[in-house]
């Protein structure tokens, strides 16, 4: 039987809270806080009258049509098939699994300048796949469809990783149950698994989507840049208003920008918390 001590403490990994606590202020408002803080200071130096007036240009408004619709189209595909590479990595043991795993952090490590030129090249009209898919009909460089593909390229490891924990971890006994039970497997996913894995799903998305709407490197050659296109990215508008010296207009996209990350960091932790509660629950 172990004995306490009196006045004994507890042992603690990393001393001196009020040191850590400071480090790690300081680091927020160096790195986060205060960038923020200035693009929304500088921000509300323009009347509303102005603000709504420079977000409204008819190339802003299309570049933010544009960037968040693609930016859905291709979330909604990670989802897809971020969860059939999840479920194939975790359930199923085949030979080149430990590469195929560590080729998903490729778009993270990869620079998205160095992404966007190859796929751009890749689905020209003198590339592979692209010279194909152009002899059908089917033109994927300077159009909507290659900003898809591209998002797609930098987006599907969200999705991955935020599905393939949950899924270690999920226990086979209620599937099996479902099994004893009569259930078929399109029922059982449906019914038991698919449920327990929505909230990490619904996560993947949402990271996605957030970082396909600022998207710039990957998306910067494959997409055109043409404003009659209409392929033109919020970050490319940007910064044609910084090469521009147009301060107040991309300080203006930028709080939207801004705004909409927030919004989105906000759902994803309100999902999680939602998420542990009903773990802590079961």
């Amino acid at each position: 039987m172990k004995k306490t001590l009196k006045g004994s403490r507890k042992v603690r990994v990393i001393p001196g809270f009020g040191l850590t606590m400071g480090i790690t202020v300081t680091m927020l408002s160096t790195l986060i806080i205060i960038p923020l803080a200035s693009v929304l200071l500088y921000s509300l130096r323009l009347s509303p009258k102005e603000f709504f007036e420079l977000i409204s240009e008819p190339n802003v408004v299309s570049a933010f049509a544009t960037s968040i619709f693609c930016a859905l189209i291709a979330a909604f595909i990670n989802s897809v098939f971020g969860l059939m590479l999840a479920w194939v990595l975790v359930r199923y043991d085949f030979f080149g699994k430990r590469i195929l795993d560590g080729l998903i952090e490729l778009p993270f490590a990869l620079p998205t300048a160095v992404a966007g030129i190859t796929l751009s090249k890749m689905y020209s009209n003198t590339g592979f796949p692209g010279g194909f898919l152009s002899g059908i009909g089917l033109d994927v460089s300077y159009t909507h469809i290659g900003i898809v593909v591209a998002l797609v390229f930098v987006g599907i490891p969200f999705t991955v990783r935020s599905v393939q924990p949950v899924l270690e971890t999920l226990d086979s006994q209620y599937e099996e149950a479902a099994y004893i039970l009569g259930a078929s497997r399109r029922r059982t996913f449906f019914k038991v698994v698919f449920p327990e894995l929505f909230p990490s799903l619904l996560t993947g998305f949402s990271l996605a989507l957030a970082r396909g709407i600022g998207e710039y490197g990957s998306v910067i050659y494959i997409s055109g840049n043409s404003a009659k296109n209409g392929t033109q990215v919020v970050s490319y508008v940007i910064m044609q208003k910084l090469e521009r010296l147009d301060y107040s207009s991309a300080t203006a996209i930028a709080l939207v920008m801004l705004i909409i990350s927030f919004v989105l960091m906000f759902a994803i932790n309100i999902i999680q918390i939602r998420r542990s509660r009903r773990v802590n629950a079961v």
